[in-house]
């Protein structure tokens, strides 16, 4: 059985900083893409930043300079570094797993706000 569970986040003022984690279980970690999305009240789930399994990157516009994504492949572990938030990262993120098939956390809410 698949399992990603994601951890870390909660509430923070505008400019903090929140380091959120993804532990992935029941898949062979090393042979996907991970990534973080988020979806904000009322919006679609959109792309926040991805990791291959080579290590390459890929981050929305909006985070670039600001989020940084990183893997463990030892430990099946995707990390997600917020520095420097704003009231518009208000959202649940959802940590993904994309192969030949795709799979998703539940989510963690993170809410910027003073």
């Amino acid at each position: 059985q698949v399992q990603l569970v994601e951890s870390g986040g909660g509430l923070v003022q505008p400019g903090g900083s929140l380091r959120l984690s993804c532990a992935a279980s029941g898949i062979i970690f090393g042979a996907y893409r991970m990534g973080w999305y988020r979806q904000a009240p009322g919006n679609q789930r959109e792309l926040v930043a991805t990791v291959g399994s080579g290590g390459s990157t890929n981050y929305a516009d909006s985070v670039r300079g600001r989020f940084t994504i990183s893997r463990d492949n030892a430990k099946s572990t995707v990390h997600l570094q917020m520095n420097s938030l704003k009231p518009d990262d208000t959202a649940v993120y959802y940590c993904n797993a994309q192969n030949t098939r795709a799979y998703w956390g539940k989510g963690t809410l993170v809410t910027v706000s003073s």
